[in-house]
């Protein structure tokens, strides 16, 4: 799930990844927040560098398709992975993703979210009393919304998965692949 200034490297890496492994990779664009270049309507959703969804460094069909959100169904999935960037910030202000999220949480699916992403998961209700990482920059958030914080390269706490930053994203993906795989 990503809306604009989504941090680059953490969507190419996990559906590169993700997509080769273990996964059909949907990724869920959300034309929401500020725009890293001059605002247009008709620009796709785009990351904080420049990639845009669709991603044309990325074939659709071959490791990723683009799906909206209204175009799934909770049953359909079984994990959701959220980049940071900005994006998070945006995503958690739309009573659609969070309910969403909530309800793939509540029927036991893997919600992975990475830098900025926990922002999604403390906006659904899910953190508290849980164990989370993320960018050290939400740390203070993480705690006022219940939750323990970790700083580590990935924290997992029931179905949450959680991890800082892009310099932690192979562990990341290795443990989302190693969770779905057991799955």
């Amino acid at each position: 799930m990503v809306a604009n200034e989504f941090e680059d490297v953490e969507l190419l890496y996990s559906s590169i990844r993700l997509g080769g492994e273990v996964a059909d990779v949907i990724i869920v664009p959300t034309k929401f927040g500020l725009h890293p270049r001059p605002a247009d309507p008709r620009r796709p959703v785009t990351g904080r560098f420049g990639t845009t969804v669709p991603l044309l460094a990325l074939r659709e069909g071959e490791r990723h398709v683009i799906k909206e959100l209204s175009e799934l169904r909770v049953d359909d999935i079984d994990a959701i992975v959220i980049p940071g960037g900005f994006s998070p910030d945006y995503l958690r202000r739309l009573p659609d993703v969070s309910n969403f999220v909530r309800e793939a949480y509540n029927k036991g699916k893997l919600i992975a979210a990475i830098c900025h992403g926990p922002w999604v998961l403390i906006s659904a209700g899910l953190v508290k009393g849980k164990r989370i990482a993320g960018v050290i920059a939400i740390k203070d958030d993480i705690i006022n919304a219940g939750a323990m914080y970790e700083d580590a390269a990935v924290v997992r706490d029931e179905n949450t998965m959680t991890s800082r930053t892009p310099d932690d994203l192979s562990e990341f993906c290795n443990a989302i692949i190693d969770a779905l795989s057991s799955h």
